[in-house]
């Protein structure tokens, strides 16, 4: 997909990351998630990234990564646009561009590089070689130490024209705002902070129009609602959906870290549907938390 017609297509609608699937040897589960993936792409979502935070990117080795990607091309690609990951150092994420534009990705998410600082300058160095390394549109994930101040950002949409678009993973009020003041709309802005349903309508207010969705993995319907309430600016229904749903699903969410990813493929059980097991470091919810999640989700689903 060209990257001007991928930033039109995302920019509109909700996204998600589907969870990757595992079998009881923690081993890539290739079926599980081809039923996933059609299931996912059949109400309505706009863009999916394969192999994200939610889909344990950060656990697959580049081959696995490869594979992930490859099977949601060949699943949902061509009904629903296929973002694909690049993360690590600089090398690694160019050759993972690379690879994911081999694949028939749509486009590329550069997620933050591991265990290092880097200055403003070298940020800009890192995702320009990225941008050069493949033809596809690229959405840099500011956050951790990766984080882009508006400066930064202006100078990144100069320099590289398939940068289309931040996503934005921090929530800092007066950044958001400096950055699309500088930017405008030359870039899409796309919510990533855990659970962006939560910060999805002030968000709208900073130019950030649409968010990636954890949850649409086993509520898309009430996913997709709670969305075009956000956009229909309807305040009643996007507070009322957050103190029936949101808000108690956050409170189990937060009991422990990692439960942002594990409480996603619980929540898949809930409903019926395969979600697996998480790999380590992450860790399952206990037998209780996964009573009290399918209660709450029996509520929405």
């Amino acid at each position: 997909m060209h990257p001007g017609d991928l930033a039109d297509r995302l920019k509109s609608g909700l996204l998600s990351f589907p969870v990757t699937h595992f079998d009881r040897d923690l081993a890539f589960d290739e079926a599980r998630y081809r039923e996933h993936l059609a299931w996912q792409a059949g109400h309505g979502v706009s863009g999916l990234f394969a192999a994200g935070g939610t889909g344990e990117g950060f656990s697959l080795t580049p081959a696995e990564i490869d594979a992930v990607v490859r099977t949601a091309v060949d699943e949902v690609g061509g009904t629903v646009p296929v973002i694909a990951p690049a993360t690590g150092g600089t090398a690694a994420a160019v050759a993972q561009a690379r690879a994911a534009q081999e694949a028939g990705a749509d486009g590329v998410l550069l997620l933050p590089p591991y265990l290092t600082e880097a200055g403003q300058a070298g940020l800009i160095e890192h995702v320009s070689a990225v941008c050069a390394a493949t033809d596809l549109g690229v959405i840099a994930y500011s956050r951790a130490n990766a984080v882009y101040t508006d400066t930064t950002v202006a100078a990144l949409a100069e320099r590289n024209p398939n940068l289309i678009g931040l996503k934005d993973g921090v929530g800092n009020i007066e950044a958001m705002t400096r950055t699309y003041a500088r930017v405008g709309d030359r870039l899409i802005y796309i919510g990533g902070l855990p659970t962006a349903e939560t910060f999805a309508l002030p968000l709208l207010q900073l130019g950030v129009s649409t968010y990636s969705s954890a949850m649409y993995n086993f509520a898309p319907e009430f996913a997709m609602g709670f969305f075009e309430a956000v956009r229909a600016q309807d305040r009643e229904a996007v507070y009322r959906k957050l103190n029936e749903f949101v808000i108690p699903y956050l409170d189990i969410r937060d009991r422990a870290r990692g439960y942002a990813v594990s409480i996603v493929k619980a929540g898949l059980d809930a409903v019926g549907r395969h979600g697996g097991p998480v790999r380590p470091p992450l860790t399952g919810l206990t037998e209780a938390e996964r009573g009290e999640l399918a209660a709450l989700v029996e509520k929405v689903a």
